[in-house]
């Protein structure tokens, strides 16, 4: 136990930075919304009105959750939570692969394992960690709540279904690094468990049913095959339900008790699923560049952000049948819709355009994290024999570049082609299925200043690429889904790439945007290509 403490201290002092950054932007999240909330909807008429669009409309449904009352708890929980449980299931995933996989990729482990410990202790000292962090974040957000004025109970209780929903990705977190061969597969398969139980959720509170009143929503069966969906569940601000937490905590718990059995019984730095390291004995010709060396590292993630951009849009165009039988079959639905969005036709553009949205977010977390493989290959020593050859640093940063932006631009045409093809099946009475293609590619310009950004950041402050990569687009989300909600100013909102992304098939496309993102894309790609040589390889 002692060994367990100390090595749980060890790792909490390598991770005090970003651990206080996640839980202090959560937290904050949570706060600006319960302020916003009571400031911008502060009489029981207008909350009413926000939570009747909501509960009218599958797209707001898919994306924030279900309404479940128009108290200012209520609201509050309904606007933030789906997104503050994602971010809670993130922070938990990295940093339990983070100090598993990725330290017995670099060696760590080794060192450890040289003490008097068992080859479980590191283990349990990550797990203690991440329960000791939701815990503080469960706390924090409730606290936030509390110092936006809302009930003391119902602040606790929903503080804790975000810890609870990061606790379940924490373990789940573990056992993934235990089966896969390395941590870029671990975090990339827990970061696709988070998102498709994000969509499972979605789906879920999609098809849910509405009362006469259209201030509550009971969620279809699909979110209860989704951890987000469960924690939900608990309406921490109505009629308080604490037996979802006792079950996202037994999914928990037996998922950590699973990964302590498998990796007291796996050896160091070996896997359940092996890694493919048998090659042939000289290389194609297609590795015979970099262009082609950072096209074989990355094919494989590519098809990953492909797979789940195209179930997105197949749920974009899947769920418009829904749509229309909503307007079909309830009235009051479609008579405060009609206010709205004039015409069925537009209700169903407007559901597609929100999927498609979700889509240039994906495109452009997609784009960031090819990049960072340049950071990896960096710092585990593979880059400094890769340019000891004859090959200048801007091919090498420049093949990475292009194949991000291959990325970014496959997994919008994923996601857009997904789309189109079933809502033409469907038959739903939308847009064409090519303006529905077109809307998707209309994200990829604001997608891949993302990227390039981060190339940017790499080429100028290398240890400060991960974070500033990652924390632009939480930004950038933040002030799209939030600017207007908290009164923010437009030029404070407009800072946000998706601001300038064309809301197709809603609204005409944007070329004025459009072409101000790839400018500003090229030049932060050319800055960083330009800078990339004036620094040396820095671990």
């Amino acid at each position: 136990m002692r060994a367990v403490l100390r090595l749980t201290l060890l790792q909490a002092r390598r991770d005090r930075g970003t651990l206080a950054a996640w839980i202090l932007g959560i937290a904050g999240l949570g706060y600006v919304a319960a302020t916003a909330v009571t400031t911008q909807f502060g009489e029981d008429n207008e909350r009413a009105a926000l939570i009747s669009v909501a509960a009218a409309s599958p797209a707001f449904l898919f994306i924030r959750g279900l309404p479940d009352g128009i108290s200012s708890g209520a609201v509050t929980f309904f606007q933030g939570y789906s997104f503050t449980a994602v971010l809670a299931g993130l922070m938990s995933a990295f940093l339990v692969v983070r100090h598993t996989r990725a330290d017995e990729d670099q060696g760590r482990f080794e060192l450890v394992g040289s003490t008097q410990v068992t080859r479980v202790t590191s283990l349990y000292a990550t797990l203690l960690l991440g329960f000791s962090a939701n815990v503080v974040l469960a706390l924090a957000v409730a606290a936030g709540f509390i110092g936006a004025g809302l009930p003391l109970q119902g602040s606790f209780l929903a503080g804790t279904a975000v810890g609870s929903v990061g606790l379940f990705f924490m373990a789940a977190a573990a056992l993934v690094a235990q089966v896969m061969p390395s941590a870029r597969s671990a975090n990339g398969t827990v970061a696709a468990l988070i998102g498709g139980a994000y969509l499972i959720r979605g789906a879920g509170d999609a098809l849910g049913t509405a009362d006469s009143s259209l201030l509550h929503v009971s969620a279809a069966w699909p979110s209860l095959f989704s951890p987000i969906g469960w924690g939900q569940r608990i309406r921490p601000f109505t009629e308080a339900d604490t037996l979802p937490l006792l079950a996202i905590g037994a999914g928990a718990v037996v998922l950590a008790g699973l990964a302590v059995v498998l990796r007291s019984g796996r050896d160091l730095g070996a896997s359940y699923i092996a890694a493919d390291e048998a090659g042939a004995e000289r290389a194609g010709a297609g590795l015979a560049s970099m262009l082609g060396l950072a096209w074989r590292l990355q094919r494989g993630s590519l098809a990953s952000w492909c797979f789940t951009s195209a179930a997105l849009g197949a749920v974009a165009g899947g769920l418009g049948p829904v749509v229309r039988d909503a307007l079909e079959g309830n009235p009051s639905v479609a008579e405060l819709m009609s206010r709205i969005v004039p015409g069925d036709a537009g209700l169903v553009d407007l559901f597609t355009t929100a999927m498609l949205g979700m889509a240039g977010i994906l495109a452009a977390a997609a784009g960031i994290e090819a990049v960072l493989r340049l950071r990896a290959e960096e710092t585990e020593g593979r880059a400094e024999l890769l340019l000891s050859v004859p090959a200048s640093r801007f091919r090498w940063l420049g093949s990475t570049l292009a194949v991000a932006a291959m990325t970014t631009t496959a997994v919008a045409v994923a996601a857009g082609a997904s789309a189109a093809v079933v809502l033409a099946l469907g038959e739903t009475g939308g847009s064409s299925p090519g303006m529905v293609f077109a809307a998707a590619l209309a994200h990829i310009p604001a997608a891949l200043v993302f990227p390039a950004g981060t190339v940017l950041v790499f080429a100028l402050a290398p240890r400060w690429s991960t974070p500033a990569g990652w924390g632009a687009l939480a930004v950038a989300l933040v002030l799209g889904q939030f600017g207007g909600l908290l009164s923010l100013p437009v030029w404070l909102q407009d800072l946000s790439p998706f601001r300038h992304s064309s809301a197709m098939p809603v609204e005409a496309f944007n070329p004025e945007g459009a072409l101000l993102m790839v400018a500003i894309a090229v030049i932060a790609a050319a800055a960083g290509s330009r800078l990339i040589r004036e620094r040396d390889v820095a671990i």
